[in-house]
């Protein structure tokens, strides 16, 4: 077995893949070749060794793999002209400050989406749940109804994306990559065939970090009791780099050990995997194997071997 912390994510047409030697997307294009993108962007973990302590570690991946995800989305889109026009603010931001103006709009892209997450996943489950206050119910009966809630949302709403057609073929090139990372793990040839035979579930998916969130939620904010809505909500809020760090460290001791207590964990989220991956097409194996050879440095081998 491998020992490999390699990692990606979907986009347009394509696969992102994080490795020794950086950041690769490969990406189908409208003639069918396979182009591939190399950022050199650094992770803010090695900028900074606090960044790297345990439970930090974990917010900050997170914000990095939203930073690096969102560049991945804009370049894949650009492939197929899909990118928007920029709006007026953008086109002030990049007259202003120059290079530096592109930055600003990634930063504020990413605080949006966060914060979309942040009102979807925990501030409406909050407010919804608080309505029944009135009833004096006790702050266990709260908590539950809050839990459940969370989960409810967040499950239909994976559910909902996986129904639309495109969003159903990333979800397809999402598979790709996990099959073709579990291909790399088992130290087997990286080949249409045997990524082909993988699985696409993996236990370090995305999928089951946001699922291990919203579990280590429940239990965490089990703590802070109910009182006005508005502290109510700042807590949360405030509690979510702990919460995010302690399931960083949570799936890390899962990618690396195995037995009964690990896979009763991971069910949960590996199981969410059936509506955020599909069985992908050869061609699309063919994208996700590209990206991940790129990204560990194997084009460069193959080429002086």
């Amino acid at each position: 077995m491998r020992n490999t912390t390699v990692g990606g994510q979907a986009v347009i047409e394509g696969v992102m893949m994080r490795g020794l030697k950086g950041i690769a997307t490969a990406v189908r294009n409208p003639e069918g070749e396979i182009v591939v993108h190399h950022d050199d962007t650094k992770p803010l973990s090695q900028k900074n060794a606090f960044f790297r302590w345990p439970l930090v570690r974990g917010a900050v991946a997170l914000v990095d793999s939203m930073r690096i995800g969102i560049k991945s989305l804009n370049w894949s889109a650009s492939i197929f002209g899909e990118e928007e026009e920029p709006t007026k603010f953008e086109v002030f931001l990049k007259d202003k400050f120059g290079e530096k103006g592109e930055k600003i709009i990634e930063t504020l892209t990413l605080i949006f989406s966060l914060g979309l997450s942040v009102l979807l996943f925990f501030v409406l489950p909050t407010l919804i749940t608080g309505l029944l206050r009135r009833y004096d119910f006790p702050a266990i009966v709260l908590n539950i109804t809050e839990a459940v809630l969370r989960l409810s949302i967040f499950i239909g709403y994976l559910y909902g994306i996986s129904k639309l057609k495109d969003i159903y073929r990333v979800f397809q090139y999402h598979g790709a990559e996990h099959k073709a990372i579990i291909c790399y793990e088992n130290e087997m040839d990286l080949t249409v065939e045997n990524v082909r035979s993988c699985t696409r579930y993996h236990e370090r998916c995305g999928t089951n970090f946001m699922f291990l969130v919203m579990a280590v939620s429940i239990v965490v904010f089990s703590f802070t009791g109910w009182t006005h809505p508005v502290i109510r909500i700042v807590t949360r809020i405030l509690l979510l780099p702990l919460i995010s760090g302690i399931t960083y460290e949570i799936l890390r001791w899962l990618g690396k050990t195995k037995g009964p207590l690990q896979t009763a964990i991971a069910y949960p989220g590996m199981m969410l995997q059936r509506l955020t991956t599909k069985e992908p097409l050869d061609e699309m194996l063919e994208v996700s194997i590209r990206a991940l050879k790129e990204a560990e440095g194997l084009m460069e081998i193959e080429q002086h071997s």
